[in-house]
């Protein structure tokens, strides 16, 4: 798994930074979420994706009720330090309306 440098990311002012999930294999943009200094670290000892979510105010480790979980391919950092670039291999749909990318129309 290629991996970023935690110390490396420009987290905002609230601690986030956004991350662009993309289907390794496809290519297609499967979702946009947020992640802290402590869930990326747990994704990278994981290997699987873990997000901050602002709206319930806490970690979340994708798939942990789905069972949707993503596997992490890579991790890459854009070239500003704000933006992570999660590739992955996913057991299942990335949205929470049940289709693959969170792009769909349902």
């Amino acid at each position: 798994m290629r991996e970023v440098d935690s110390s490396k990311v420009k987290f905002d002012s609230t601690g986030l930074v956004p991350v662009v999930t993309q289907d390794a294999n496809s290519g297609a943009v499967l979702m946009l979420a947020y992640t802290n200094k402590a869930c990326l670290e747990e994704t990278i000892a994981l290997g699987e994706m873990v997000y901050f979510s602002r709206s319930r105010n806490e970690r979340w480790h994708k798939g942990d009720t789905s069972g949707n979980i993503q596997k992490v391919v890579s991790l890459s950092l854009d070239c500003d330090g704000d933006t992570i670039l999660a590739k992955v291999e996913a057991a299942g749909p990335a949205c929470h309306n049940g289709t693959f990318s969170c792009f769909e129309e349902n």
